[in-house]
């Protein structure tokens, strides 16, 4: 594939997985329990980003790696058809999840296999598409940490979404450290804004926590602390919610709109996800 123009470079997670809903999450127990709903769906946390952003009008280019097989083909094709540019490498197998999710959002996920790093063949052509956008998202996954330095090298702002880091774990810290925007979620974290402040005072520019149904809350450059509420909506599933939110959000900065006006594109880009019960609506007449 020849080198791409992308207003944003994504790389990281596309998967293929099963989402199966329960009345209440497993104890640790052998026991029984009936499923209330299941089915087939596109994952992954920057296949989520690169949809939503697609569907904000901003271009965007996906880098991703699968296999060539079935759920690597359906990953593939799915993408495709939403419309999103990619450029994909090969892995001996696909990512695949399985998701035990309830009504109100809770959810385990299983990794059923992971997709490996690459062995940078295709590190030129990848350096030339960063080096072109205007931000590089970098999502947690093996191939992503390969390109650090790559990404870093560019000069490029940084965007990276920790998710439910602890404040501890040793894989997340070289994206955290590289990062000019930090993206997570409050599932782990004590005291979000103290997490926040601290990432602003490690170098980022910007740092937001989303809170699920209580909305978000953000740090600018100037410590300055912004909160936003969610938009109401009749949730239908909560997977991709967070990222469309970071991916409102850089749609907004890319448009020059300052951080209050930022997380609210952010909340109303979530609350189109939470009524799909896939990761975003472009998928609902595809894997209908």
């Amino acid at each position: 594939m020849s080198a791409a123009v992308s207003s944003v470079f994504i790389a990281g997670p596309a998967s293929w997985n099963q989402l199966v809903v329960l009345d209440r999450l497993p104890e640790p127990v052998p026991h029984m329990q009936f499923a209330e709903d299941s089915w087939e769906t596109l994952g992954g946390t920057s296949a989520g980003k690169a949809l939503s952003l697609t569907a904000l009008g901003r271009e965007t280019l996906l880098y991703a790696v699968t296999a060539e097989d079935e759920p690597g083909r359906r990953v593939r094709e799915a993408l495709e058809r939403a419309g999103v540019a990619t450029r994909w490498a090969d892995s001996p197998t696909t990512e695949r999840h399985l998701n035990l999710m309830t009504r109100t959002g809770e959810r385990v996920s299983l990794y059923l296999s992971g997709a490996a790093a690459t062995d940078g063949a295709g590190d030129a052509a990848i350096e030339t598409e960063m080096a072109a956008a205007e931000a590089i998202v970098l999502d947690l996954a093996a191939e992503p940490l390969r390109l650090l330095p790559l990404a870093q090298r560019t000069g490029r702002p940084i965007w990276v979404d920790v998710h439910d880091y602890d404040g501890e774990a040793e894989f997340h810290r070289p994206f955290l450290a590289a990062a000019d925007a930090v993206f997570c979620n409050a599932d782990r974290l004590d005291d979000p804004v103290a997490f926040l402040r601290s990432r602003i005072d490690a170098g980022a520019t910007l740092a937001v926590c989303t809170l699920g149904a209580e909305g978000a809350v953000a740090v600018d450059a100037e410590g300055e602390v912004h909160r936003v509420a969610a938009v109401p909506v009749e949730v239908v599933d909560t997977n991709g919610a967070g990222d469309a939110f970071l991916a409102g959000v850089l749609d907004a900065v890319l448009h020059g709109a300052a951080v209050p006006g930022a997380l609210a594109a952010g909340a109303r880009s979530a609350s189109a996800v939470l009524r799909s019960r896939h990761l975003h609506p472009l998928l609902d007449p595809i894997l209908a």
